[in-house]
């Protein structure tokens, strides 16, 4: 059984994470393996994790299930055309790593409950340079997220060339307005 590995900018502001903060459930979008939304469940939130891929989903099971962390899985396709995939649902926090789907970027603001937070994390479009993923729909152009978000309140934002490994990476932290 593989260890936990969050996202670096999540273990650096874990901190936003509390049951007494998190009312409603925190979504872990496109989880994959899970380590980061275990991670906010070994804090006491109630978390989702949501990806589409079965195998993926079942390791975030044996994950949690090692680490004694309570989640809820959800078996989602993120990019149906024209679809809301979080109709009816509300966040106190959404987390977002190494994932861009651009149609979603409204309804995640729509999900997000008033005062919850947002991280997210994803490749810019000088990722090509240094390898995958290439396709300029899942890269993120300059000061995009910025563009999204950039009006609520900004905890942290940093754009740029990152090494160990070499990367080109976008990332917010934000509080949606109350």
């Amino acid at each position: 059984m593989s260890r936990l590995s969050p996202a670096q900018l999540l273990v650096d502001h874990q901190d936003l994470f509390s049951p007494e903060n998190c009312r409603n459930p925190v979504l872990d979008l496109a989880c994959g393996e899970g380590h980061n939304g275990i991670l906010v469940a070994l804090k006491g939130c109630r978390v989702v994790l949501a990806d589409r891929s079965e195998e993926a989903l079942g390791k975030a099971r044996e994950l949690a299930s090692a680490m004694d962390a309570s989640v809820t899985i959800w078996q989602v396709d993120l990019e149906r055309k024209e679809v809301n995939p979080f109709e009816g649902n509300s966040y106190s926090g959404i987390l977002v790593f190494r994932y861009l789907h651009r149609p979603l970027f409204p309804y995640i603001v729509e999900a997000l409950v008033p005062g919850g937070i947002l991280l997210y994390e994803t490749y810019t479009l000088e990722q090509a340079k240094f390898g995958k993923p290439r396709n300029p729909d899942h890269l993120l152009k300059p000061g995009e997220l910025k563009e999204w978000f950039g009006s609520w309140t900004v905890i942290h934002y940093h754009e740029g060339i990152y090494t160990n490994p070499k990367r080109a990476v976008a990332g917010i932290v934000c509080r949606k307005p109350v």
